[in-house]
């Protein structure tokens, strides 16, 4: 077999349609637009539009609910925390909270908190105020010695900046 001798496979390919190419063609002047409209200019993709036939999207039933109040928790497992240790960012024995956390490169952002799960080992005791923390990460930190304490982030945050507020207008 040569370069010049491959070919697709019949009926593989389809040549592209070349509209406004004169009347003998089928498709010249308007180029399948029909006359006149918004559709006959160019710029134009009206999305979700059927030909005023009722769109799909308003077709189907509307399904599902959508918490407009929902929480968002940065996840700290307590493999990260182990590997923070073994690598010096986090002290042993250290209170831990979001800012340390962040400071440390544990987390990016805090988000509405910090929620702690329990994938991996830790065998350093911490203390960690955190957002939230499941019933086996709790276990765990305990069992290494260490305690976690849960607040309510988003109530402290509000009396901090109430706080700073006040301490602004004296």
């Amino acid at each position: 077999m040569k370069l010049y001798e491959l070919a697709d496979n019949p009926g593989a390919t389809k040549k592209r349609k070349r509209v406004g190419r004169g009347p003998g063609s089928g498709i010249g002047k308007t180029g399948g637009r029909g006359i006149k409209g918004q559709t006959s200019r160019s710029g134009v993709a009206i999305n979700g539009f059927e030909g005023g036939q009722m769109p799909i999207h308003r077709r189907l039933p509307k399904r599902g609910f959508h918490n407009i109040n929902r929480k968002s928790f940065a996840i700290v497992n307590l493999k990260t925390l182990q590997d923070a240790l073994d690598r010096g960012a986090i002290q042993a024995g250290a209170a831990l909270d979001e800012a340390t956390l962040v400071a440390a490169g544990v987390i990016r952002r805090p988000l509405d908190g910090i929620r702690l799960l329990a994938k991996g080992e830790l065998s350093t005791a911490l203390t960690l105020t955190v957002a939230g923390a499941s019933k086996a990460a709790v276990e765990a930190v305990e069992k290494a010695g260490g305690k976690v304490e849960i607040i309510d982030v988003v109530a402290a945050r509000r009396e901090a900046a109430r706080a700073a507020k006040a301490a602004a207008a004296e």
